[in-house]
C-alpha cells in the first residue's frame, strides 16, 4: 500500500463506448498487460475511462479562474475509480508534424549538446579555418584606422540583443548617461521623451557612442569612444561602415587574419529554431523548395502548344503563350517545335528571362504598332506569383516546387559561424547526424580529448547527455539519429522516444498508460523495450500496457484480456491474472474461453503453409539502391507471391521499398513528381500493371472523413436514399442525403455532427451538436427512411449490422463484406477518422482497394499491418492477403511479426545492424532457408517459431 492508501487500481461500473458495466481491478506499481481482440474495448477501458478520469482529476486541481479557461472536462461513464495515481499517457497520435521537432530536440540531447559547445566549443574562422583569437582594445582601434581610414563611421554598443520587452525605462537610463541616438532594431532613432517599443517582440537595441572619420593623427578621439563602446557594450562592440554594413568587433572571438569577428556564443547560437542560429537562407529547416526546370517542364518530347510547360497548359488565347511565340522566332522555331529540339540557351530564356527584347508584330499585339518587351521568364513568374498571391495559387504552384537540401548549409540547419565552433574537431551538426550508437562510441572517453578547462566546464552536462543517450540505446531506437525529424518516425518510434524523455523524469508514483510501444520494434530489441519498462515500474510506478506482443505478455505481472468479441460482442473480461494463471485460462467470469489464451499457449496457432507459392517465374529487380544508409543494394522481388522484408529496426527496410521502390514505380504508372532515393536501373515494370501502398496513415484529419466516405460506399447509400418513394415525393436529390452540402445536413453544425471549440493554449476540442445531438442531418431529412432506418441510422450501424441491413444491394455489399473481411466488423459506417488507430486506418484503406476489381498485375505493398491486431484479427488478415497473392497478384509486407513472417513464400532479410551498421540484404529465400543464415536476427527468432 502506498500514498494513495490502496494497493490496487479499483475501476467500478465502466460503460464508455461498448464497455458492459465492468469492475476491474488492478495491481499498483506492476507491469500490467491490457490486451484483447482488435475492437474488444481495452482503449476503452485504459485511455477512455483510466486516463480520461485522472486527467479530469488533474484539471479539477486547477484555481477555478484557471477552468474558466480550459473548461470542465466530461466524467467517463463509470461509477467509481479508487486507487488512482496522477496519469501519463504516451500514445502513438502524439507525432508532432511540425518539421522543426527532432529526436535531439524531444529528448533534451540536443538542447545539452547546444549548451556545450556554447560554454566549451572552440571557434574557428569560417574564411581561413584559423582558431579565432579574442581581442584587445588597441587590436581593435589599429584595425579601424587600417581598414577603414577616411570613411564615416559610427560606433555602437549592443546592450540588448534578441529579447522582447518595451524597455521604456532603458531609454531613460541610456539619455540620462548623455548619449541622444541609438539603432533599434537595424535604423538608427534620437531617444525622445517616453520613448517605447512592442514589449512582445524581439528587439536588438544598440546605443549611439560616436561619429567620426578616423585619422591616425586623432587616434585619442578613437580610444576613448571605443573604449566607452565595449565598456557599454560589455565587451563587444559594433561599428557601421561607409556603406552602412555592420561589423562586429569583440574583446572575445575574431580572426586575426581575416577581421570577422563572432558574436559570444549562447545556447540559442546553435539553435535552428531561433533565429540567431538558423541558417538564413532555409530558416533552419535545411531543405528549400524550389522551383526546377525539370518540374516545369517534366516531358520534353512535347511540344508548348500540346502542353510541355506544366503550369501553363495546352495551347491557348493567353498573351504569355504569344511572347513565348515571340522569343522562339528568333530562333527559326515555333510552339508546335518539340521542347528536346530547343537549344540550351533558348530553353534558359524561357525559364529564366532575357535582358534582349523580342517584338509581337502589330497583328497579334491587338495595337496599332508592334509591342516590344523582354521576357521574364517561366520560373521568375512562378515564384512572383509564390510571393505575392492567393492561398489558392500558393497550393497550385506545390505541384511545381522541389524539395532540395538547402545549399547554404548542406542540410546542416544552422549559419556557418555556428558550424566553426568545434569541440575535438566536430561541429555541432556533424555529431547530430551520427546515429545513437556511434554517437555513444564518440562520447566514451571524449574527457581525454578535451582541455582542462572544457573538461571543468562540460563535466555535469556530459554526463545528463550520456544518461539520456543510454535510455535510447535502452529502448533499441540506436540507430536514429539526433538530427532525424519526428514526423519522419513510425509511431512506434516516436511513442518510444516519449517513453525514454520519461524514463529521464525519474518521476514516482505515476500511472503510466501507453498504446502498443512494441510497434516496429523486431523482436531483438523487444527485450530492450520489455526491460526499460520494469524499471519504470521498479522506480515505484504503475505501467499499463496496452498491448498484443507475446513477449510482453509472458513478461508482465499481470494480464488482463477484454472480449469476448469486437464492439457489441466486447466490453467484458475474459481473463485476468498473473502470466501463469492466464496460460491456463482459469478465469470463470464470462462464459466462452480467451482466445489470447489460447493463442499465447499453443492451443491454437496460425499454421504455417505446407507449401508455399511459387509465383509466375517473373521479377521486379532494382539495381544498385544508395539511399540513406542501403549500401548498393540489389532488390529482387519475385512476382506473384507474399513476399516479406524483415530486418531490425532501421536496416533500411522503408528507405528500400518505401522511398525507392514505391516512387519508382508511382512515377511510372501515374507520372508522381516524387523522386526515388538513388538507384541505378529498374527491370520488369512491365509484369505489372499497378502498384498500390496501404500505409497507417490517417484516413482523414477531420471528423467530416469516415469508412462510409473512404470506401466511397456513402455515395451508394445516398444514392439508395435518393430512389425511395418518400425521397422522390419530397423531390431530393442524392446531395440532400450529404453532410457536406447544404440543403439536408444541420446548418448549426455544418453536418460536422460536433462543434470545434479552439482553445487558447491547449488542442482543440471536439463537442456534440446540441442542435441535431450528432446526427448532422436536418429533420426532414432524417424522415425519408429505409428499413426503417434513417441516414444518420446507418451512419450508425457497425459493418456486421450492415452487412444484413444491405443483403439485397450488391454494391454497397461488396465494400461492407471487404470491411469486415479485413476485421472492422466492430467500427461504425461512420466512425470519426480521428478516432481510427493506425492500424485501423491501414485496414480501411485494404478494404478499399480490395473492393476494387483487381487485375492479377498489381502490386500491394503494406506497412506492418499486423499493427493494432490480435492473434485471432492476424489470422483474418492473412486469408484476405492470401486470397490476394492466389490470384496471382504479389503482396509486399513490411513486419516484425514472426506469424505474418512464418506465413510468408519469400523473405528479404535487411542488416545485419541498424543505421550506419545495416543497409545490406543478408539473407532471402523461404522463410526455412532464411532460419538456418547465421548472422540474421530474423532468422535467429524464426528458427524458434518454425520449431514451436
Amino acid at each position: 500500500m502506498d500514498l494513495t492508501g490502496y494497493d490496487q487500481i479499483e475501476v467500478l461500473g465502466a460503460r464508455e463506448h461498448n464497455l458492459k458495466n465492468i469492475d476491474v481491478t488492478i495491481p499498483r506499481n506492476k507491469l500490467v498487460v491490457v490486451t484483447g481482440i482488435s475492437g474488444s474495448g481495452k482503449s476503452s477501458l485504459a485511455f477512455d475511462t483510466i486516463y480520461a478520469e485522472g486527467q479530469r482529476r488533474y484539471m479539477e486541481s486547477f484555481s477555478a479562474y484557471a477552468r474558466s479557461f480550459i473548461g470542465d472536462m466530461e466524467r467517463p461513464d463509470v461509477d467509481k475509480i479508487n486507487g488512482l495515481s496522477p496519469v501519463i499517457s504516451i500514445e502513438q497520435k502524439t507525432t508532432s508534424k511540425n518539421p522543426r521537432s527532432t529526436v535531439g530536440t524531444t529528448t533534451e540531447i540536443y538542447d545539452f549538446l547546444r549548451l556545450l559547445y556554447a560554454r566549451a566549443g572552440e571557434a574557428y574562422s569560417y574564411l581561413t579555418g584559423r582558431k579565432m583569437e579574442r581581442q584587445s582594445q588597441d587590436q581593435i582601434i589599429d584595425t579601424i584606422l587600417e581598414q577603414y581610414a577616411g570613411q564615416k563611421l559610427t560606433l555602437l554598443a549592443p546592450v540588448i540583443k534578441s529579447r522582447k520587452g518595451h524597455y521604456r525605462e532603458l531609454f531613460v537610463q541610456i539619455a540620462k548617461t548623455g548619449y541622444t541616438k541609438v539603432r533599434v532594431d537595424g535604423v538608427v532613432l534620437d531617444i525622445t521623451p517616453k520613448m517605447q517599443l512592442d514589449r512582445y517582440k524581439i528587439h536588438d537595441i544598440e546605443i549611439v557612442i560616436d561619429r567620426l572619420v578616423p585619422k591616425a593623427d586623432d587616434r585619442y578621439r578613437l580610444s576613448q569612444s571605443v573604449q566607452t563602446a565595449i565598456k557599454q557594450g560589455k565587451g563587444a562592440m559594433q561599428m557601421l561602415d561607409g556603406e552602412g554594413q555592420l561589423v562586429y568587433f569583440s574583446q572575445n572571438l575574431m580572426d586575426p587574419e581575416s577581421g570577422i569577428s563572432y558574436d559570444e556564443p549562447s545556447p540559442n547560437s546553435f539553435s535552428f529554431n531561433s533565429p540567431y542560429g538558423a541558417c538564413p537562407v532555409c530558416n533552419g529547416l535545411g531543405v528549400v523548395e524550389e522551383i526546377t526546370e525539370e518540374s516545369v517542364i517534366p516531358d520534353k518530347s512535347l511540344s508548348i502548344s500540346r502542353g510541355a510547360i506544366a503550369p501553363l497548359g495546352e495551347y491557348r488565347e493567353l498573351w504569355i503563350f504569344k511572347e513565348i511565340e515571340a522569343i522562339l522566332k528568333k530562333y527559326k522555331l515555333n510552339l508546335t517545335t518539340p521542347v528536346a529540339k530547343f537549344p540550351d540557351d533558348l530553353l534558359h530564356a524561357l525559364m529564366y528571362g532575357t535582358e534582349d527584347e523580342a517584338v509581337i508584330p502589330k497583328k497579334d499585339s491587338g495595337k496599332d504598332e508592334p509591342y516590344n518587351f523582354k521576357f521574364e521568364g517561366i520560373v521568375n513568374f512562378l515564384k512572383r506569383q509564390q510571393e505575392n498571391s492567393t492561398d489558392k495559387i500558393q497550393e497550385w504552384l506545390k505541384d511545381f516546387m522541389v524539395v532540395k537540401t538547402c545549399p547554404e548549409c548542406d542540410g546542416a540547419r544552422l549559419k556557418k559561424e555556428s558550424l566553426f565552433f568545434k569541440i575535438d574537431q566536430k561541429n555541432i551538426s556533424e555529431l547530430a547526424r551520427m546515429d545513437i550508437s556511434e554517437l555513444t562510441n564518440w562520447f566514451d572517453g571524449v574527457e581525454s580529448r578535451l582541455t582542462d578547462r572544457q573538461n571543468i566546464i562540460g563535466k555535469e552536462i556530459l554526463k545528463e547527455i550520456r544518461k539520456r543517450i543510454g535510455f535510447l540505446l535502452d529502448i533499441g531506437l540506436d540507430y536514429l539519429t539526433l538530427d532525424r525529424s519526428l514526423r519522419t518516425l513510425s509511431g512506434g518510434e516516436a511513442q518510444r522516444i516519449r517513453l525514454a524523455t520519461q524514463i529521464g523524469t525519474q518521476l514516482v508514483g505515476v500511472l503510466y498508460i501507453m498504446d502498443e510501444p512494441s510497434i516496429g520494434l523486431h523482436q531483438r530489441d523487444n527485450v530492450k523495450l520489455i526491460d526499460s519498462l520494469k524499471n519504470l515500474r521498479d522506480l515505484g510506478n504503475t505501467v499499463l500496457v496496452v498491448e498484443h506482443d507475446k513477449d510482453m505478455m509472458l513478461e508482465s505481472d499481470f494480464i488482463l484480456d477484454i472480449g469476448p468479441g469486437a464492439g457489441r460482442h466486447g466490453g467484458q473480461v475474459v481473463n485476468q491474472g498473473t502470466p501463469g494463471e492466464f496460460l491456463n485460462n482459469t478465469y470463470s467470469g464470462v462464459a466462452g474461453s480467451s482466445t489470447t489464451s489460447d493463442y499465447l499457449s499453443g492451443r491454437r496457432a496460425i499454421e504455417v503453409p505446407t507449401e508455399r507459392r511459387k509465383g509466375n517465374g517473373k521479377f521486379l529487380i532494382i539495381k544498385n539502391a544508395t539511399g540513406h544508409n542501403l549500401k548498393n543494394v540489389t532488390l529482387k522481388l519475385p512476382l506473384g507471391r507474399m513476399v516479406t522484408i524483415t530486418g531490425v529496426s532501421g536496416s533500411g527496410k522503408s528507405s528500400l521499398i518505401h522511398e525507392t521502390l514505391f516512387p519508382v514505380l508511382n512515377r511510372h504508372f501515374y507520372k508522381s513528381k516524387r523522386e526515388p532515393l538513388p538507384f541505378k536501373t529498374v527491370d520488369g515494370l512491365e509484369h505489372l500493371d499497378k502498384v498500390i501502398e496501404v500505409d497507417q496513415s490517417p484516413i482523414g484529419r477531420t471528423p467530416r472523413s469516415n469508412p462510409a466516405t473512404y470506401t466511397g460506399m456513402f455515395s451508394e447509400i445516398r444514392t439508395l436514399f435518393a430512389e425511395l418513394a418518400e425521397a422522390k415525393i419530397r423531390g431530393y436529390k442524392p446531395g440532400r442525403f450529404s453532410f457536406n452540402v447544404k440543403g439536408g445536413r444541420c446548418e448549426d453544425c455544418e453536418g460536422a455532427g460536433m462543434k470545434k471549440i479552439e482553445m487558447e493554449f491547449l488542442p482543440d476540442v471536439h463537442v456534440m451538436c446540441e442542435t441535431c445531438k450528432g446526427k448532422r442531418f436536418n429533420r426532414e431529412t432524417l424522415e425519408v427512411r429505409f428499413k426503417g432506418k434513417s441516414i444518420a441510422d446507418v451512419l450508425d450501424m457497425t459493418v456486421e449490422q450492415a452487412l444484413d441491413f444491405f443483403a439485397s444491394q450488391p454494391k454497397i455489399l461488396r465494400k461492407v463484406t471487404t470491411l469486415n473481411d479485413v476485421g472492422l466488423g466492430y467500427i461504425t459506417l461512420g466512425q470519426h477518422a480521428t478516432t481510427l488507430s493506425g492500424g485501423e486506418a491501414q485496414r480501411v484503406k485494404l478494404a478499399e482497394e480490395l473492393s476494387k476489381k483487381d487485375t492479377g498485375k498489381t502490386l500491394y505493398i503494406l506497412d506492418e499491418p499486423t499493427t493494432g491486431l490480435h492473434f485471432q484479427d492476424i489470422a483474418h488478415l492473412l486469408d484476405v492477403l492470401n486470397k490476394l497473392a492466389n490470384k496471382g497478384n504479389t503482396v509486399l509486407i513490411i513486419e516484425h511479426n514472426l506469424d505474418v513472417i512464418k506465413v510468408s513464400d519469400h523473405l528479404i532479410d535487411l542488416g545485419p545492424e541498424g543505421g550506419n551498421k545495416g543497409g545490406y540484404i543478408i539473407a532471402e529465400g523461404t522463410p526455412e532457408k532464411v532460419a538456418e543464415v547465421k548472422g540474421s536476427y530474423t532468422g535467429k527468432f524464426l528458427k524458434m517459431e518454425l520449431a514451436g
